[in-house]
Formats: C-alpha cells, sequence, structure tokens
C-alpha cells in the first residue's frame, strides 16, 4: 500500500505498543540457529505465490495484543520470501483502526473484533470478512476480588462497564430470556484502564476488557476475573480479518498467499508455544509475563477461520438489539464473508505442508467445515 498517512500515528504509538507480532531479534545464538533453520525450509514456498502478489506494500493495523500468526511468518522469513513489505501501524483503540480502513490508511485489520466491523457494513461500508485471528479471545470478565460468579445471569440488574453491543454478552442473555438493554445498567468509559478503575472504586459491578488487559487485571490485588467471554458463549469469533471489497478484488493473490502463510504459522503456533511467547515478547517489548497473562489460559483460542456461521449468529445478536443500522435491512451479510480466500489457501497449504503434520491440516478442515459450511 502506497499510502502513508499513518506513519504520524505509527511514531506516536509505538511507544505504547503493547502487544501485537513478534520481533525479529534473537535473545541467544540457538535462536539464531532456529531462525535460520526456519528460513531456509522457506524455500519451499510456491514460487507463483510470490510471482503472483499484486500489492507488495501493505499496512495492517496493529492493536496491543497482536496478531501471533502475522508474528511467526515475519520472524520466519516467510513474508519475505512472498516480496512483501508489511507496515503496522499502532491502533490500540477499535475506532480509530476502522476509521483508519474505512479512509484507506490500512490495508487489513485483524485484531478489532466482530461487533464493530459488523456495524461499519451495516452503516454502508464495503467490507469483506475473509478470514480471523482470535477464534475466542482471553476477554475477562472482570470484578472485585472475592466476587463469586453464577453465570450470565449476574448481570441482571447490575452495572457493568462495557459496550452493550458485545453480543456475545447480550447473546447469551438474551437465550437465557433476558431483555440485555433494560435489565442490565451498561455504563460507558474512555479506556479500558478506566473501566477497571471503576470497578476497584464501586461505580460499576463488572467490568468486560479486553486480551491485552489480562496482565493488568493479574496485577491488581484488588480485581479479579471471575470468566471470560467465551465462558458465555464459546467460538464468538472475538476478531475478524477484514479488508475492504475493493482491496480484495484488486489484490486477490495477495490476500490468499497471506492466508497461507498464517496457516502455516497457525501450525508452527501449535507445536512451539513457549518458544513463540518468547517471540511475541521481544517483538511487543514486553515482560514475558505480560504476554503468558493471556497466551497460557485456555480461553485464549486462536486461528485464521472466518467463523462464517459464527459471524452470521452475531449480524442477528446486533439486530435483535438493535445495535445494526436502519440499513442492515438491505445488506445480506454473507455478502460480506467471502471463505474462498482462506478455502483455496488452506487447500494449498495443505497440499504442500500437510505432509508436516497431517492431523493438524485434517482438524483445521474440519474446523472449517464445522463453522462455514
Amino acid at each position: 500500500m502506497k499510502k502513508r498517512i499513518v506513519s504520524i500515528l505509527l511514531v506516536a504509538a509505538m511507544s505504547v505498543s503493547l502487544f501485537a507480532c513478534g520481533s525479529k531479534e534473537s535473545s541467544s545464538s540457538s535462536d539464531d540457529s532456529k531462525k535460520d533453520s526456519s528460513a531456509s525450509t522457506s524455500t519451499h514456498m510456491n514460487a507463483s505465490d510470490a510471482d503472483g502478489i499484486e500489492d507488495k506494500d501493505i499496512t495492517w493495523a496493529k492493536d496491543n495484543s497482536g496478531n501471533t500468526f502475522l508474528a511467526i511468518a515475519e520472524d520466519k522469513g516467510w513474508i519475505d520470501d512472498l516480496g512483501i513489505k508489511i507496515d503496522e501501524p499502532n491502533f490500540d483503540e477499535t475506532n480509530a483502526a476502522l476509521t483508519a480502513l474505512a479512509g484507506g490508511q490500512v490495508d487489513i485489520i485483524s485484531n478489532y473484533g466482530t461487533n464493530a466491523p459488523l456495524q461499519e457494513i451495516a452503516s454502508g461500508e464495503d467490507w469483506l470478512i475473509i478470514g480471523g485471528y482470535m477464534a475466542q479471545g482471553c476477554m475477562p470478565i472482570v470484578a472485585k476480588k472475592g466476587t463469586k460468579w453464577n453465570g450470565v445471569e449476574d448481570f441482571i440488574g447490575k452495572k457493568v462497564a462495557a459496550d452493550p453491543s458485545l453480543y456475545s454478552v447480550t447473546g447469551a442473555l438474551l437465550d437465557k430470556g433476558y431483555d440485555p438493554l433494560t435489565q442490565v445498567e451498561w455504563k460507558s468509559y474512555p479506556t479500558s484502564s478506566d473501566q477497571l478503575a471503576a470497578v476497584v472504586k464501586g461505580e460499576v459491578d463488572y467490568a468486560v476488557v479486553g486480551t491485552s488487559r489480562n496482565y493488568e487485571v493479574q496485577q491488581n490485588p484488588e480485581l479479579e476475573a471471575v470468566a471470560y467471554q467465551s465462558d458465555v458463549m464459546p467460538w464468538y469469533s472475538c476478531c475478524r480479518m477484514v479488508v475492504s471489497r475493493e482491496y480484495a478484488e484488486k489484490n486477490p493473490n495477495t490476500i490468499k498467499a497471506i492466508l497461507k502463510t498464517l496457516i502455516r504459522a497457525q501450525e508452527y503456533y501449535t507445536t512451539h508455544h513457549d518458544e513463540c511467547e518468547e517471540l511475541m515478547k521481544d517483538y511487543m517489548g514486553v515482560d514475558l509475563d505480560y504476554v503468558k497473562a493471556y497466551m497460557d489460559n485456555d480461553h485464549f483460542q486462536i486461528s485464521n477461520d472466518p467463523l462464517k456461521h459464527e459471524v452470521m449468529k452475531g449480524w442477528e445478536i446486533l439486530d435483535k438489539t438493535g445495535f445494526l443500522d436502519e440499513n442492515a435491512k438491505n445488506i445480506n451479510i454473507e455478502d460480506h464473508i467471502d471463505t474462498s480466500f482462506y478455502e483455496e489457501a488452506l487447500n494449498e497449504a495443505t497440499e504442500e505442508y500437510g505432509d508436516e503434520n497431517p492431523e493438524f491440516y485434517s482438524n483445521l478442515k474440519s474446523f472449517y467445515e464445522e463453522h462455514n459450511k
């Protein structure tokens, strides 16, 4: 991408870039040797992937919880093999990232939820969901330490610091026969840290915050994560990979090649978890404990899969709760979920790399069939 409007934001934000995608610095000579070994295997990448790339200069919005698969792919040289350069300006707040995507300042977002992109699509943005990152995020439901948690029904009659468009929560309440908009008092705060402070002060009973806040919660002796969003709605589709339709139409080979590389990185993640934690620590410039606070949590489930069924369910819940623009009635959300890029990438990755871990690729195929077909 040739646009560099966000360069000023990048310089300002990198100092608070707490959590994205993988440093290329090695902490030891053994790490260097591992990287060299991985780089040598990258020559097996299909040369036609690089030859067909339309966009060699991509801008990918980065938040402070990062994209581990992208980190791995960059660290192992697989992105370089494609001849692609990826700039990753930091956008900690979702609205800023969506504005950048709408304005053509970034090409790809992958860490900014599902509900917010869906709301923008309902409002007229011609975007495509082409993949994912967090299938279910490690997003804690936080209360004062010692609070007993019985289930999402504990929100009824309480004050909750969260956006009521979080369909994983409101949908779960609807399923139990509650009206989440009238039976819960939702409170808005500028930042996640403000939400947590509101719990400590007693202004609210609960806060629902993002994956990157797990360490902050753990370090506060007055708080605890009593549950996670995935406890109330498993596989709810936390973060989707989104591009504009125009970008997808102009750069289909680029998208497929990127997804194939990310799928390969996903396999590496499953077999090198501890190494990937170190990678993320270095990339983000944070303590290892900060990364482990969410990456070691079973609620943190990441996948490149588009999760079409779950996205459509989210759209339905947002519609029921009134968080979609009136224009939504004229939109078939399936027209904004294109699974073909991922499916082709998965098929090609399986053909080229499947022998390295047959069980992984078989499971990935089954998962795709279950959540998209």
